[in-house]
């Protein structure tokens, strides 16, 4: 299938709605628990979030290398140097917008964080671009095992002063000694200590985008839908168990991204963009999802959207009140219990930021960060 996917714009933009969902409650301390990451290990849906876009930016990275220079992925040859170019000026540029986002408005260098969503996107898929082109498909499968041997040996051996070796307690893990000598000032402002997307559980977040190169290589045969979907659900089942095998020796935990995490989340989207596969692409029953299409064609751009309106709200003021407030108090308390309150004002956040995807789409302005 060499076509384009419309069952990966559906997820995409599926997935982009859920992380506008997630990051904007009405009230954090009355929000529905799967809509809140889990507080240290474990998950929730929340949780499926993030690497559900990373596994995404490695399918489509399959299509559209292959689209622009109309060769096959496997001998590259000159492609390669015009295709890395354009994946570090896309990966500069995802990386900007990140740290736009984190510094907005004020732009206080000596505090600004480093890290960051679009931070971690931007290199993941740097990273992961430059295994597909000079490592190719087999290096990307063995660059999987390799990204989690050596996380793992970092977590587990390596002597953290005051804590040593193998803890994964917030404060005692190796990630976060690191996050420390390395961005102390410049961390997630709620942690202070360690940062989410921090240096060395970036490690296999870049795993994370890998399981989906292998992916969008498989969906690119001419073999048919149906075993396509087979084994897209056998493999995501057997990565899920794989994920529940390894959390016995290091947990689930999305917070420093291990390997069990990892392994769980690939699972995960492989299974549900399997069932998305099958019905949009296979089956041809494709109109319930026209409208997470026309959310996932400018991805990035509403991501960064979403932000910079919440932040606004937070910051502007009326009569001692932030916008987001008075906006809640006024027009969501009163609809429903606070739970639901809460529910209905990140509905509404998903809704706006939907008629700008939709007003974009319209126009056909298609931002290729």
């Amino acid at each position: 299938m060499k076509g384009r996917l419309l069952s990966l714009d559906a997820f995409r933009g599926l997935t982009i709605a859920s992380m506008i969902l997630v990051n904007n409650p009405g009230a954090g301390a009355t929000t529905y628990a799967p809509l809140l990451h889990a507080s240290w290990s474990g998950w929730t849906f929340t949780d499926t979030v993030f690497p559900f876009f990373l596994w995404i930016a490695g399918v489509a990275m399959t299509y559209s290398f292959a689209k622009r220079f109309e060769t096959p992925l496997e001998t590259p040859g000159a492609a390669r140097g015009p295709l890395m170019l354009h994946s570090l000026k896309r990966a500069a540029s995802i990386f900007a917008v990140g740290l736009l986002l984190n510094g907005f408005p004020y732009f206080d260098l000596s505090t600004l964080r480093s890290p960051g969503v679009l931070q971690r996107i931007a290199v993941c898929y740097l990273i992961a671009a430059a295994i597909l082109l000079y490592l190719g498909i087999r290096g990307c499968a063995l660059s999987i095992p390799v990204l989690v041997a050596v996380y793992w040996v970092l977590m587990t051996l390596v002597p953290v002063p005051g804590f040593g070796p193998g803890v994964f307690t917030p404060d005692g893990n190796f990630s976060g000694y690191v996050d420390r000598l390395f961005l102390t000032g410049h961390m997630y402002s709620q942690t202070k200590t360690w940062d989410p997307e921090g240096i060395v559980s970036t490690l296999p977040a870049i795993a994370s985008t890998l399981f989906g190169i292998l992916t969008g290589q498989w969906l690119r045969t001419r073999r048919g839908g149906n075993e396509k979907t087979l084994r897209m659900l056998a493999s995501g089942g057997a990565l899920i168990l794989a994920g529940y095998v390894m959390n016995i020796w290091m947990p689930i935990n999305k917070n420093l991204w291990t390997p069990s995490y990892t392994s769980l989340m690939a699972g995960l989207a492989l299974a549900v963009f399997g069932v998305c596969y099958w019905t949009v692409d296979v089956k041809g029953w494709a109109r319930w999802s026209r409208p997470f299409a026309i959310y996932g064609s400018n991805a990035i751009v509403l991501y960064a959207l979403s932000g910079l309106l919440a932040r606004m709200m937070g910051i502007v003021k009326l009569d001692g009140s932030t916008l987001k407030t008075l906006v809640y108090q006024n027009v969501f308390v009163p609809l429903a219990n606070p739970y639901n309150a809460s529910l209905l004002f990140a509905l509404s956040s998903v809704a706006v930021v939907y008629l700008a995807a939709w007003a974009m789409y319209r126009k056909q302005w298609f931002v290729r960060l």
